[in-house]
């Protein structure tokens, strides 16, 4: 009787230890009994029946996903490649199991046709300047399909929007233009201040008697500083008026 105790104390030992399973806190374990959902279990020290539950780890935490470079017709006619990252992670550990195959190879196709989709109905200047937007767009239509899967798309992000060479150029004589544009108006603009202020100044020194005679006399020390320099002296133009008078005295 004693021989038959052993092995059944062995055997009870091995079945305790087989049917005890340690779920880390970042994990979830989906069991299934007999073919049949039982549901997800953990953190910690779980129970499940040797031969009868199947189990199916979980990783609850965000997985970094590099979507490979698509090439892309934007919405303008250009050729670009454009690639991205998505992090996501899994919310409902029944549904990643039961509704969808393989959760991980669905997610990376449906980023690749959804990066494809929204970066082609977006023209250029868009793909450049407004990533933001279509990195939010891009996040929602995961999102959205995912959900069913136990899915939560937390973040997606444009990395790279490859030009050609040409197109390149291009967009560098352009940038060159504009700023020569923007050189120009301002030139322009101080131009024009500087007139309105000149216009204000004389009409103040116009309204004065004398005044453009004392602002010549002003500026003469100035001139003369400079060495080298050759003063010409005008007459004021207050004398226009009496000029006349001198030349009629000087005929009498």
């Amino acid at each position: 009787m004693q021989h038959f105790i052993v092995p059944i104390i062995i055997v009870i030992l091995l079945f305790l230890v087989s049917s005890l399973k340690v779920v880390r806190e970042y994990e979830r374990v989906v069991v299934f009994r007999l073919g049949r959902l039982i549901g997800e279990k953990g953190p910690g020290l779980i129970l499940v029946i040797p031969l009868v539950d199947r189990v199916v780890r979980i990783s609850l935490r965000v997985v970094t996903m590099d979507v490979p470079s698509q090439e892309v017709i934007t919405r303008d006619n250009v050729t670009t490649n454009v690639n991205a990252v998505v992090y996501y992670r899994v919310v409902d550990a029944n549904k990643a199991i039961v509704n969808i195959e393989d959760y991980r190879f669905a997610t990376a196709q449906l980023a690749q046709t959804t990066l494809r989709s929204v970066t082609g109905q977006a023209e250029l200047d868009e793909l450049l300047s407004e990533r933001e937007k279509l990195n939010q767009l891009i996040q929602k239509i995961l999102d959205e399909a995912t959900d069913p899967w136990g899915i939560k798309v937390t973040a997606v992000e444009i990395k790279d929007v490859g030009i050609p060479e040409l197109l390149q150029k291009a967009i560098s004589r352009q940038a060159t233009a504009e700023r020569e544009r923007r050189a120009i108006i301002v030139q322009a603009e101080g131009e024009k201040e500087a007139a309105e202020k000149l216009a204000e100044a004389a009409g103040i020194l116009h309204s004065q008697e004398g005044g453009f005679y004392v602002r010549l006399l002003r500026s003469i020390p100035e001139i003369v500083s400079q060495q080298g320099s050759v003063l010409a002296f005008p007459l004021p133009m207050e004398l226009r008026h009496i000029m006349p008078q001198l030349k009629e005295k000087n005929e009498e």
